[in-house]
């Protein structure tokens, strides 16, 4: 293993149009430093800004997601009322800003606290079959503030939500999975190669259209059913306008596979 910053860091890779964010402080479980948060903010804000590329892939290094916060460091900051996490172009927990690109998640071992919320912020989860989830803090005495006591009662229902976030209990991928916060489980080590697959697979796809997909979705989930009808007009325009859009009618025409640009 190689020598690491006490602090942590977040390391990024471009492959292609997908871009892998990677958790890297293995040594104390990936637990989350206001360091780690800040270069965490600064990927998500260059994924959501190049249009080079379209698709995020979050994991982590070591044997376990993240055992969340370094507690200690943010202490001083959740006392005072301030925000403990580095201001951005988005918000890793999508509570201000959000990623306009699909960010898949690969998930092993120990995924505590904020790792349920930044996997609740994101799109699709792998999870390998070894994961530990818990949204424990009621057990340190305070509450999940990344996002967890809402999209978790969105994403898994009422009834899902409070049995977690009450009882603060450890939990298994299976019943991660069947409550709808995961949606693939593999074997431990097959995460991220899993997660690269399905991120290859969406950035087959156009990406204006992909990104207009998600934002409708946002729409109907932050602003009701009504809001996300009254935007397919206008979202319908623009995308049938675009250079993708003739490419996907020439490509069923000419029976071949679409080449998209984002364009």
């Amino acid at each position: 293993m190689s020598e690491r910053h006490p602090e942590g860091q977040v390391v990024t890779e471009r492959r292609g149009r997908v871009f892998l964010i990677g958790i890297d402080r293995a040594e104390k479980y990936n637990g989350f430093t206001p360091k780690m948060f800040a270069e965490l903010t600064a990927a998500y804000d260059e994924l959501h800004t190049d249009p080079e590329l379209w698709c995020g892939v979050v994991y982590a290094e070591g044997k376990h997601f993240t055992a969340g916060l370094d507690l200690p460091k943010f202490t001083a900051a959740m006392q005072e009322g301030s925000d403990p996490f580095a201001p951005g172009i988005v918000d890793v927990f999508a509570l201000k800003s959000k990623c306009c690109k699909p960010l898949v998640f690969a998930v092993q071992g120990i995924c505590y606290t904020v790792a349920i919320e930044l996997m609740l912020a994101g799109d699709i989860v792998v999870a390998a079959s070894d994961c530990r989830f818990s949204q424990l803090e009621p057990k340190r005495g305070i509450m999940a503030f990344g996002g967890a006591t809402i999209r978790f009662v969105e994403r898994c229902g009422w009834g899902n939500a409070m049995y977690h976030l009450l009882t603060a209990d450890e939990f298994t991928a299976e019943e991660a999975r069947r409550i709808g916060l995961v949606q693939e489980i593999v074997e431990p080590g097959a995460q991220l190669g899993r997660a690269l697959e399905i991120a290859e697979a969406i950035c087959a796809n156009a990406p204006l259209a992909i990104q207009a997909t998600k934002r409708s979705s946002l729409t109907y989930a932050e602003q009701g059913e009504a809001a996300a009808i009254a935007g397919f007009t206008e979202i319908t325009q623009q995308l049938s306008a675009s250079a993708d859009a003739q490419e996907g009618v020439d490509s069923f025409v000419e029976r071949r596979p679409p080449v998209f640009r984002g364009e």
